[in-house]
């Protein structure tokens, strides 16, 4: 019997630990049915099956049992056929059957049990990833405290990696062979060895040993072989338990016999009988009691969550299997305390074995004191950020919802319905199950059935369809009643295509006792039918839920059609019912109007339902008449073009009705503007209506169908140069008017691009884009926002359109079609940009406050906003417009992040991979034009410490975080961005002297943003061109106003070993990532000698990267770089300035590489003395830096446990998790690593060998 001194090799257990009584008296197992009765205690196990063939025969063993290959002393010996000779390996490989292994071991047990445990032992060892091997004089003469301390000395440190955490097909099946085998031991074994106080007692031992022991591999398997262990102990209790039933049944019965019929020896043999059987339950539980709290109530908080997981998925089987027992509040709290756990890998294995509780009726009772102390938790858990936690938990709501209509209030309820509506489509799915056992399932069928009979119903889900568009309205989300349908369509199907039912609620008059439907709940019913005929014809998700379409099975499929008949038959007989009933209702016709586009339109003619055809397309015809709302003309204008699909017969017949509608639209429009025109200024509100209400309806038709044979583009051009030139245009005739042009051009294109054009055609048609982009580029200074915005949009989208890559795909005959851009309409473009959408959100809607729509209007008029941007940035990626032009809205990044910082990230992402030295020059620019709007505002004299200053500086840091790591990517790029800053900062004069500091010095401080940015050659380069512009006397200065250039050239002389060169760029970072040293790190002399000859290699290269060319900042009107007329005046162009840099060919060439070839010249030259002594010690200096920063060593700390510990929460302190300690020789390793992130490593090896940067 087990006791808290455990035999063997027993650890001292720890005075704190919990005690949990495992006992089980006779009344809490009175319902347990039948079962086997267990052998008397100390007869043998069960022999080996016939059919199981066994590992190794006992002829085959050497003497004193030992199996061949393996010496008596225990070490594993392979033998000389290679196959498997220990317990480890045989389980590995899975060949044979766990049964015939445990049979094996249990023979070998019984001719020697200290070389059979010691084969055991071994096996837990080994599983746990340890090289080491425990002999025979270990196992019988130390402890078991020092057997693990001596296996932690010999684990194989240089991997993480163990048996259950290897990854691959084999591994995961040696764990299931793993679990497998230590179940079947405790099967086979639990007639008569288990009770032998040996062999359990010696494997819980060391099991709980293990489970204590600071190597994670360690603790990990021993935990999950006990964890099984005690699931098979308890499999065992629960049959002895039976057979105690049993066998107390026999005994009363045959006690309660008469005398004479009464067998004494029967008695005798029975109480005995029981006897044993209480003796041996007495032992399980005893065993059981070692296991939980020796092992359970630690590991259950262990940091490392996958043995929290095993912990708690094995109490959950204990609780299912022997609930009598374990489910109880001793042992469900330990499931309640992991609910809280961090990580959601536990938290799932709570719920799911939770869930096996809860899927039982009978346990409800058991579990009523949990269900009220943890419920609150549990629902909170439907909104878990891991999804799968959250599905589990709301199938764990809807399991207790099943049990008990009163253990959830209403609160609860509503918490999990509105996730019907999540963006997560498993998560929406179990909360729809949830409202449909909530809502919407029928308590009593047949009794509903019965009452929509006798009120003329043919369906009975009347009821139950109010209920779901109550729930509807009541959910305040119309907008996503997609979302609601997909939520409940796996589980409410058959409400959902009950659509005769809902055309019956649309239709027909409520019958006694039935509540009219008000005009809102017809208008969610109609939407929540449409949503479920979309459904059922498409068979995905909505937009917004799922990673795209699927490819359905044959069974899915088959649904899909049937579903797609059904509905078409249906809805082709009540759809123009539908329409004629609501035709004067704008948002219910244009949902209804979206049904015929899922229709099967065979069905027309193979059911000969012509007639049924002829009242839809009058239904249509009068809806176009009566409305202008442009949204029921865009549905009227899809359905004819649904409708007129050339593969169905009925194609003719919509296409005459479809035609006969547009002739007598356009005549009128024709009309009526004439008279309108005619009119002038004396138009009247009709005249205006007439012509207004004509162009919207076929403006919204010309949307999808060709209608250029009727010609609008004409009259509409006529209504825009009107407007113009008399400017007394309505702004809705003038938004139509452009709108329709704008469709017209892009037929004529279509048209063009399909056929063989000839050059006349051509020509027409950039005759009309270029009259129409004349006319929107005047539209933008006119005096109504909405026409401005409209001419914006169109100029935008054909300018995108007419661009240079129209030509591309071997249409070079549309050449004389491309439009480029002049730089009056892009700074027009430009400045309607800054006038429009970079402005204050509060002044502009200002005149809204009090309005109960002000947010939403709000939001309606960012998103326009946002349009706006986008368009204009589309042509600045694609090269429309020029690049600098984007200054003038990457300097608006911080200011208006929260509303625009993801487009102007993405459109710096784009130009930066169009042009890396184009786009560094536009980025300098944008903080220059900031920098002179500082110096406009608040004079030469700029206060550093200001939050002005401070802004512009963190814009510039935030630029050179764009730039990444990769600095050989970025190398000429962020160079030349540094030449640019230089340049303007000295290029104004400080007009009191030349001893005051230049005009625009304190540039140089938002400069030093992009230093970290430079390799550290370039640095010296940098600072060489920089000394260009210095005096003798700026170099000695030391007062705080040359502060800036002070640290500016702090910035370009330190920090050399502060470099980090990416090991990501291509074929040369790979080539810098092999070239470590064996050797530990160079002396730094011989390091400096290579580095020299690194820099000499590079200046003498022959660099034929082109920089672009003149780059011309763009005519600004609001954000032009305005210069001081005084500094304007004493303005000279210096050398190396910006007009030289432009003009000069030999500058093309990259300008890192002139500034090399300069350096080198400069240093040939004898007259620069001075300046090359200056050179030499700056260099000195920073080799003197670079010598006293010495290289650290770096500690292997991927075993490391601190980051673990970090993780774990302050219920978890108790528990001690340190992994491998260092081997003898794990420092030494370490000293002789070269540092991985010393950029001189990465760029040289001993051998010389230079990286081409370029």
């Amino acid at each position: 019997m087990i006791t808290s001194e455990l035999p063997v090799l027993q650890d001292s257990v720890e005075s704190g630990q919990d005690t949990v009584s495992l006992s089980m008296s006779m009344s809490e197992l009175d319902d347990i049915g039948d079962g086997k009765t267990k052998k008397k205690r100390g007869r043998p196990g069960r022999p080996p099956a016939p059919n199981k063939k066994p590992r190794k025969s006992l002829s085959e063993k050497g003497p004193m049992g030992v199996q061949r290959g393996r010496k008596a002393n225990g070490m594993a010996q392979q033998n000389g056929e290679g196959d498997p000779v220990t317990l480890f390996e045989v389980v590995k490989q899975g060949k044979s059957a766990m049964q015939s292994v445990v049979d094996d071991w249990i023979e070998s047990y019984k001719q020697d049990r200290d070389l059979a445990l010691l084969d055991l032992i071994n096996f837990f060892i080994q599983c746990s990833g340890c090289k080491g091997t425990v002999r025979i004089e270990m196992f019988r003469n130390m402890q078991n405290a020092e057997i693990i301390r001596k296996m932690t000395e010999e684990f194989d440190e240089d991997s993480g990696d163990y048996p259950l955490t290897i990854s691959g097909p084999l591994w995961k099946k040696f764990r299931y062979n793993f679990c497998e085998f230590i179940c079947v031991l405790i099967r086979q074994c639990q007639y008569s060895i288990i009770y032998d106080e040996y062999m359990m007692d010696t494997v819980i031992s060391l099991l709980t040993g293990l489970s204590d022991s600071q190597v994670r591999a360690f603790r990990h398997t021993s935990t999950l072989a006990a964890m099984k262990l005690m699931t098979a102990l308890v499999n065992v209790a629960l049959n002895l338990s039976i057979n105690q039933d049993n066998t107390q049944r026999q005994y009363e019965a045959e006690r309660n016999k008469m005398a004479g019929k009464r067998a004494n020896e029967k008695l005798e043999l029975l109480l005995q009988r029981r006897k044993e059987l209480q003796e041996n339950q007495d032992e399980i539980e005893n065993m059981m009691n070692s296991v939980f709290k020796g092992i359970f109530v630690h590991r259950y908080r262990d940091a490392i969550a996958e043995i929290r997981a095993i912990c708690i998925e094995e109490i959950g089987v204990w609780m299912k299997m022997y609930s009598d027992a374990f489910l109880n509040d001793s042992y469900l709290k330990y499931v309640g305390w992991t609910l809280h756990d961090r990580q959601g890998e536990v938290r799932l294995k709570c719920l799911k074995a939770l869930q096996n509780l809860y899927t039982n009726r009978e346990l409800f009772p058991k579990l009523e004191l949990f269900t009220n102390r943890f419920k609150d938790r549990i629902v909170s858990m439907t909104l878990d950020k891991e999804y799968d936690v959250a599905v589990e938990a709301i199938r764990l709501v809807t399991l207790i919802l099943q049990g008990s209509e009163d253990a959830l209030s209403n609160e609860d309820c509503e918490n999990v319905y509105h996730l019907v509506y999540s963006a997560h489509r498993p998560v929406a799915v179990a909360a729809g199950e949830f409202l449909h056992r909530k809502l919407f399932s029928r308590h009593d069928p047949q009794a509903e059935e019965a009452l929509a009979k006798r009120r003329g119903r043919s369906s009975p889900n009347g009821n139950l369809i109010r209920m779901l568009v109550l729930f509807f309205l009541e959910s305040e989300l119309h907008e996503h009643a997609a979302y609601l349908v997909d939520s409940l369509w796996e589980s409410s199907q058959e409400l959902l295509k009950d659509w005769e039912c809902m055309t019956e609620l649309l239709l027909e008059e409520p019958v006694q006792g039935e509540e009219v439907l008000l005009d809102r709940q017809e208008s969610a019913l109609i939407e929540l039918t449409v949503c479920t005929i979309r459904q059922a014809a498409e068979a995905h998700p909505p937009v917004g839920r799922g990673t795209g379409k699927r490819v359905l099975t044959a069974k899915e499929r088959k649904m899909q059609i049937d579903d797609k008949n059904k509905l078409t038959e249906h809805f082709i007989m009540a759809l123009p019912m539908l329409l004629s009933k609501y035709q004067t209702d704008a948002e219910k016709v244009a949902n209804l109007l979206q049904i015929p586009q899922y229709f099967d339109l065979d069905v027309y003619s193979a059911g000969r339902m012509e007639k049924h055809l002829e009242a839809l397309l009058k239904q249509i015809k009068f809806v176009v008449e009566k409305h202008t709302d442009t949204e029921v003309l865009e549905a009227c204008s899809k359905t004819y073009s649904i409708l007129c699909s050339e593969e169905y017969i009925i194609m003719n017949r919509v296409d005459i009705a479809h035609s006969q509608l547009i002739d007598e639209l356009a005549e009128r429009f024709n009309h009526s503007v004439e008279e309108l025109l005619q009119a002038g200024e004396e138009a009247d509100d009709d005249d205006i209506y007439n012509v207004l209400s004509t162009l919207r309806r076929l403006t919204a038709f010309h949307n999808a169908h060709d209608l250029t044979r009727w010609d609008l583009f004409g009259n509409c051009y006529r209504l825009l140069r009107t407007g113009i030139e008399q400017g007394s245009m309505p702004e809705q005739i003038a938004v139509q008017a452009l709108q329709c042009s704008h469709y017209s051009i892009l037929w004529q294109l279509v048209k063009i691009t399909e056929g063989a054009p000839s050059k006349d055609d051509l020509l027409a048609l950039r005759r009309v884009v270029k009259s129409f982009l004349a006319v929107c580029q005047q539209c933008l200074s006119n005096v109504n926002t909405p026409v401005k915005e409209q001419a914006f949009m169109l100029l935008c989208d054909l300018l995108m359109i007419f661009s240079h890559q129209l030509t591309t795909g071997s249409r070079e005959g549309l050449q004389p079609l491309v439009f480029n851009p002049d730089s009056t309409l892009q700074n027009e473009l430009l400045n309607f940009i800054l006038d429009h959408v970079f402005i204050d959100q509060d002044d502009e809607n200002q005149s809204m406050e009090g309005d109960e729509e002000d947010e939403a209007n709000k939001i309606e008029a960012l998103h326009k906003r946002r349009n706006l941007l986008a368009a204009f940035s589309k042509l600045i990626i694609y090269d429309i417009v020029d690049m600098p032009a984007a200054a003038d809205i990457f300097k608006h990044y911080m200011k208006y992040y929260n509303d625009y910082g993801d487009i102007i990230k993405e459109t710096l992402s784009k130009t930066r991979q169009t042009d890396k030295i184009l786009c560094a020059k536009t980025l300098i620019l944008s903080l220059q034009q900031l920098f002179n709007e500082l110096i406009q505002d608040q004079g030469p004299n700029l206060d550093r410490t200001s939050s002005h200053v401070s802004g512009i500086k963190e814009l510039a840091r935030r630029f050179a975080l764009t730039f990444g790591l990769d600095q050989i990517k970025t190398r000429e790029a962020v160079a030349t961005l540094h030449k640019d800053g230089i340049e303007f900062a000295f290029k104004y004069q400080n007009p009191k002297g030349p001893e005051y500091p230049p005009a625009n010095l304190a540039f140089l401080e938002v400069l030093c943003e992009f230093s970290s940015k430079l390799l550290r050659q370039d640095k010296k380069t940098v600072h060489s061109y920089l000394e260009k512009f210095m005096t003798e006397q700026m170099m000695e200065r030391r007062e705080d106003i040359w502060l800036p250039l002070i640290s500016y050239r702090n910035s370009l002389l330190t920090g050399g070993d502060e470099d980090r060169m990416s090991i990501t760029s291509g074929s040369s970072s790979s080539k810098a990532g092999s070239i470590r040293s064996k050797k530990g790190r160079p002396a730094m002399h011989k390091k400096r000698i290579e580095e020299e000859s690194v820099e000499g290699s590079w200046m003498m290269r022959n660099d034929t990267l082109q920089t672009p060319g003149a780059l011309q900042t763009p005519q600004l009107t609001s954000t032009v770089l305005r210069e001081n007329p005084r500094q304007a005046a004493e303005h000279l162009s210096e050398p190396g300035s910006e007009s030289d840099y432009v003009h000069n060919p030999q500058l093309q060439m990259s300008w890192l590489g002139q500034q090399k070839m300069e350096e080198v010249n400069r240093k040939e030259r004898t007259a620069m003395n001075y300046m090359k002594a200056r050179s030499g010690g700056v260099r000195q200096t920073v080799r003197g830096l670079m010598e006293d920063d010495a290289e650290p060593i770096f500690e292997d700390v991927m075993m490391s446990s601190r980051g673990q510990l970090e993780d774990m929460s302050e219920e978890f302190e108790d528990t001690m998790v340190i992994d491998l300690p260092p081997s003898r020789n794990r420092r030494e390793r370490a000293e002789l690593r070269t540092d991985f992130f010393d950029s001189a490593a990465m760029i040289e090896d001993e051998s010389g060998f230079t990286m081409p940067m370029f």
